[in-house]
């Protein structure tokens, strides 16, 4: 979420010799729960600084370790029902292997006249029959063995999912910042997408003001400008500022806001990126001054 509604002030009016003036801002992240369950540990305080990836607290994982083993053991069960086709057609195989030795048999005997013809074809059916039933055995098994993998990657699937949860349930800073605000605190119930912290990156600030249409043909992305924040009652801190955004889109001046010109009545947002040396406060009141290059 965003602070601020920018304030542009007039060049001429009260001297003040600035272009416009408005209010820094900082990018902010509502970091939320991705887990369901007790916080365990949610290791924060406000105004702590963090980096990304680290690891501030954990959300209570059991009922997901227990799925996890319960859905493990599906998994062995599940797998253990496979076949070993080449073992299972093991003697349908051998009795072939036996038959057509038979048959070559038979047929050195035919040759020598001392066996018939029936002896043999007799052999050929038989080998026929076992052929025909080797296919059909090893295809019944191999489609057991096909729903049996699925089963299995099915089941595998589940698992990383619960183990996905359980990872979400480790509750890391998204980004490096500064801890603005923390809203629960160990012992409570976290559920998905809840707000557990707000993170806000306050080494990078911006300010936020509005121009009018002549001012807009001074400025482009990336260009410097000079930027001042308020330092006690009347100094002014001056940084140097970055033109980052510009909006394609004018709007209505609010009731707020005074420009250089009484009649516009449109202007246009501005963000100016400014590095921030820990004096600068969301929320600060800052002018800029364009410089003429």
């Amino acid at each position: 979420m965003l602070f601020a509604v920018g304030l542009l002030a007039s060049c001429q009016g009260k001297g003040s010799g600035y272009d416009a003036s408005g209010v820094f801002e900082a990018t902010e992240i509502t970091v939320s729960a991705q887990g369901a369950g007790e916080l365990l540990e949610l290791d924060i305080r406000e105004g702590q600084s963090l980096q990304a990836g680290q690891s501030v607290g954990i959300i209570d994982t059991l009922q997901l370790s227990l799925k996890r083993e319960e859905l493990l053991g599906n998994l062995q069960a599940t797998d253990s029902r496979r076949y070993d086709v080449n073992r299972q057609m093991a003697s349908i195989r051998q009795e072939i292997a036996t038959q057509q030795r038979e048959r070559r048999r038979t047929e050195n005997l035919l040759q020598a006249n001392a066996a018939n013809r029936k002896q043999l074809d007799d052999i050929d059916a038989r080998i026929a029959v076992l052929e025909k039933q080797l296919a059909a055995q090893t295809e019944t098994l191999e489609k057991e063995n096909r729903s049996v993998g699925g089963q299995v990657r099915m089941l595998e699937a589940q698992i990383a999912q619960v183990e996905d949860q359980m990872r979400r349930c480790i509750i890391t800073s998204p980004a490096t910042g500064t801890v603005l605000a923390k809203y629960a605190e160990p012992g409570e119930l976290a559920s998905v997408g809840r707000a557990l912290f707000k993170l806000g990156n306050l080494a990078d600030m911006y300010l936020r003001v509005y121009i009018t249409a002549p001012q807009l043909t001074a400025l482009k992305i990336g260009q410097q400008v000079r930027v001042f924040a308020d330092e006690g009652e009347d100094g002014r801190r001056e940084y140097s500022g970055t033109v980052s955004w510009i909006s394609d889109q004018a709007e209505f001046t609010p009731k707020t806001i005074q420009t250089r010109d009484e009649r516009a009545n449109l202007v246009y947002a501005v963000k100016v990126a400014v590095k921030n040396d820990g004096y600068i406060k969301r929320g600060m009141y800052g002018e800029i001054k364009i410089d003429e290059e």
